[in-house]
């Protein structure tokens, strides 16, 4: 009963998330903010409390430290502010929503590149995946930036850029910087997880439970699909750039087709896979967590 009841919770916040996922109401920051507190228990059980504060305490601290910079400097997003959740608290001149929405999608971005590596997801075992999987979780992680920032930064207003780039009013700059700082939070953890490696902790592997934080970036990708269903219109970004609020959608939605969701699809087929899980590991499994 318990397990019928974890995955009926579960697909009630995963429809959630597909419906409201590519807006800004407050429906979507209470979605979002349940999502980001699932993915923080599924941490502490899956990588132990240790490395999960260690994970969420070097992703805050590196993501507030450089966009806090970048809206000081430009650098290395490019020219920027802002707009969203103006009277919630600002760690510096950025709300206090940025930093855990860092950790909402880097989380599973870092368990989706473990799995396509074969790295543990505890964290890297040798110097090659040390390198490897902080690299490929950058990618994972800014690929939902690609998707997401047109619409958010002219059809939504959740910020704004000053200077109009090519990608709707997104300058190459913003991905460029979203790599930089996503791939530092990544080293950041694999570095103290590889120097952590010999620690005995108790965690949860089964392949059930490593695919709720797939799932969850699965549906990040497919929430991108229902606003193709809301009128057209014509939106200026903040550099005076006029665009088709329609075109933005049908991009983000080709985008995260045929980007985000094949990564989750190949990651849920790694988990499905018989080397998904090492053998070691899967004869201790306990399914998922108790109520």
């Amino acid at each position: 009963m318990r397990r019928v009841g974890f995955w009926l919770g579960f697909t009630a916040l995963w429809l959630a998330v597909l419906y409201q996922g590519g807006r800004t109401t407050a429906l979507a920051q209470a979605t979002a903010a349940l999502s980001i507190a699932v993915l923080v228990v599924h941490a502490i059980l899956a990588l132990g409390r240790v490395r999960a504060a260690a994970f969420l305490a070097i992703c805050l601290t590196v993501t507030f430290a450089i966009e806090n910079l970048g809206v000081a400097t430009g650098i290395p997003f490019g020219a920027y502010t802002f707009l969203v959740a103006p009277d919630l608290p600002h760690v510096g001149t950025i709300p206090i929503i940025v930093g855990p929405l860092y950790f909402g999608l880097g989380y599973p971005a870092w368990i989706i590149a473990c799995l396509l590596l074969g790295t543990d997801i505890g964290g890297p075992a040798n110097r090659r995946e040390l390198v490897f999987t902080p690299v490929v979780a950058a990618f994972t992680l800014t690929q939902w930036d690609v998707v997401m920032d047109p619409a958010n930064a002219t059809i939504e207003r959740a910020w704004a850029w000053f200077e109009s780039g090519g990608y709707f009013g997104v300058p190459l700059s913003n991905f460029l910087g979203w790599f930089l700082t996503t791939w530092l939070f990544f080293q950041g953890f694999a570095l103290f997880a590889y120097r952590d490696r010999g620690r005995s902790r108790s965690v949860r592997r089964s392949p059930a439970f490593l695919a709720v934080p797939v799932l969850l970036y699965a549906a990040s990708a497919l929430c991108h699909l229902p606003p193709l269903l809301d009128p057209d219109a014509v939106v200026v970004d903040a550099g005076g750039r006029a665009w088709s609020s329609a075109d933005i959608r049908e991009t983000a939605a080709i985008l995260a087709l045929f980007t985000m969701l094949p990564v989750a699809l190949l990651a849920l087929m790694k988990l499905a896979g018989t080397g998904a899980v090492p053998r070691a590991e899967r004869e201790q499994l306990d399914g998922l967590p108790s109520a």
